[in-house]
């Protein structure tokens, strides 16, 4: 009965059958406490930057101001994508017991499941969503988790937080929003000629 016990648990595992949905909602859970806990990314220096960014616009200086809201537009955009990882968090905790009787992923978990793969990949600030991905993996193929990661075509990522957690530079569009967001806030009047796309990026 020994060997035919290991036999059996051996086939069980490969055929996916030890998965258990508690575990991985467990990680979930804890992922979601997290971000409800610190909210802010860490992308620091939330206190000093907009002040001077503030005084710079108040001295007219609004080129000078534009050249700083780098860091203004990566921090919102943690934020949304943030906000988009809890969400899927709780759709994917919520239906994970299909994860228990499908070996491929479930269409209908599939924007959840590609999109928290991905955000692994470029949020480290998340140790718990690493243990959801290997979970993931194991469950649903190291084939499916690569196709995430690499936003192969049809891999199922949300299009709106593959451009969150883009590492590319930010816009010279979206960095004039920034300012003229800002100078309203303040009842700063700006130029009303924006300023042109050849100014440098501060990196």
């Amino acid at each position: 009965m020994g060997k035919q016990d290991a036999m059996s648990k051996k086939l069980e595992s490969w055929l996916g059958r030890s998965f258990k949905a508690t575990k991985l909602r467990s990680y979930l859970g804890i992922t979601i406490t997290r971000l409800s806990v610190h909210p802010q990314p860490a992308t620091g220096q939330v206190g000093a930057g907009p002040l001077r960014r503030r005084r710079v616009l108040r001295q007219g200086k609004h080129e000078r101001a534009l050249l700083r809201t780098d860091h203004i537009i990566k921090e919102q955009n943690m934020l949304d994508a943030f906000d988009m990882v809890e969400s899927y968090c709780h759709i994917l905790s919520e239906r994970a017991d299909l994860l228990e009787s499908h070996r491929e992923c479930p269409e209908e978990l599939r924007e959840a499941i590609s999109s928290l793969v991905f955000a692994d990949s470029r949020c480290g600030q998340l140790p718990e969503l690493h243990e959801v991905r290997s979970i993931l993996a194991s469950r649903l193929g190291k084939e499916f988790v690569s196709s995430a990661v690499e936003l192969r075509n049809s891999c199922g990522v949300n299009p709106t937080i593959i451009q969150k957690l883009s590492t590319k530079q930010p816009t010279i569009e979206m960095k004039w929003k920034v300012v003229k967001d800002m100078a309203a806030e303040l009842g700063i009047d700006l130029p009303l000629q924006e300023p042109s796309p050849e100014i440098p990026t501060v990196r």
